[in-house]
């Protein structure tokens, strides 16, 4: 593996990430006594910090990882989703199809820390799916952002309305016309919808409960290929790529499998792990790599965003670093 030839390559590509797109806040300090008024811990506020969350995050992962991203989604037209577009615009990502609506809310989830540890979140959204208005510009800028030549588009469900079938079936076929790559991180409520695509990601959890079946992992492997096949006669993917937690990750292709174990990390926090999962695995299989690498590359990318607190993504020093040490470059 020629690790600088591969960062290369990530750099000339172009992304475009479709999805449910959320504001993560974070209100972070120390915790030293319980409140007298009730057993909850007091926590001495030390920081505010806003975040790019949900879709924007896989965005985020990618722009670290060098690429050209184009990030699309309807958000609330509030003060929130000013900040989003601020911040999305910030990290030189392209935000002509990121769309503020009068018709919802941004949603937000805020997140509160007490010495480095998750105590409680809070989520204020409003979950309901585009109308027909925002739904028509919606396709309407993406039809013109492909017409920049995009490589490929991350589909980033975490059913909160944006992925309608509609908006699912018509950038599917948009994407199949043009030749663009279509990777999808999937959630319960759409699960078959994705039909044709080229890299399907659930975790090992949204694989069960997508194909409704019940296994143990690792001790019944057989039950879990044996989901695998379900999957794609159901699906007609082309690659199917499950995180698996502790255990690391697989991947199949219509010729062949890998199952790719997990590196020994100081685990703080697995949140947006998924998202960094996807956007490297993405920007691999468009960069040349081979099935069993794209796994390798980007287990490690996700491994590394665990043993950081909240929702962050890839710091591309550190990745650099350790894919030379995972090639010996």
């Amino acid at each position: 593996m020629d690790v600088t030839n591969l960062l290369n390559r990530f750099k000339s590509k172009k992304v475009l990430v479709l999805g449910d797109v959320m504001l993560d806040s974070y209100l972070v300090g120390n915790v030293n006594r319980i409140s007298p008024e009730a057993p909850v811990p007091v926590v001495q506020l030390n920081s505010k910090q806003r975040r790019l969350g949900g879709a924007a995050n896989v965005a985020k992962n990618l722009k670290a990882l060098g690429c050209q991203v184009y990030l699309s989604s309807v958000i609330g037209n509030d003060m929130e989703g000013q900040k989003i577009k601020d911040l999305a615009n910030s990290y030189g990502m392209d935000t002509h199809s990121l769309i503020l609506s009068d018709a919802t809310q941004t949603t937000v989830k805020t997140r509160i820390i007490g010495n480095n540890q998750q105590l409680i979140r809070v989520d204020s959204e409003l979950n309901q799916e585009l109308n027909d208005a925002d739904s028509n510009t919606l396709l309407e800028r993406i039809e013109e952002s492909f017409k920049s030549g995009i490589d490929a588009i991350i589909l980033e469900d975490y059913n909160k309305g944006v992925l309608t079938n509609e908006i699912i079936s018509r950038v599917i076929k948009l994407a199949n016309q043009n030749n663009v790559f279509v990777s999808v991180d999937p959630k319960i409520d759409n699960f078959f919808e994705y039909k044709g695509v080229d890299l399907f990601k659930p975790n090992l959890k949204e694989l069960k409960e997508g194909l409704n079946t019940n296994f143990s992992y690792p001790s019944q492997k057989d039950k879990f290929e044996n989901a695998i096949d379900q999957l794609h006669k159901k699906l007609n993917n082309k690659i199917s790529f499950v995180t698996l937690s502790e255990h690391g990750v697989y991947i199949r292709d219509q010729k062949s499998q890998h199952y790719i174990p997990a590196h020994l990390r100081n685990i703080s926090d697995v949140s947006g792990a998924g998202d960094t999962v996807i956007a490297t695995a993405t920007l691999c299989m468009i960069s040349e790599c081979t099935l069993k690498q794209a796994a390798e590359i980007s287990n490690l990318a996700g491994g590394m965003v665990c043993e950081k607190p909240g929702v962050v993504s890839i710091d591309s020093n550190d990745f650099e670093k350790e894919l030379r040490e995972l090639y010996r470059s």
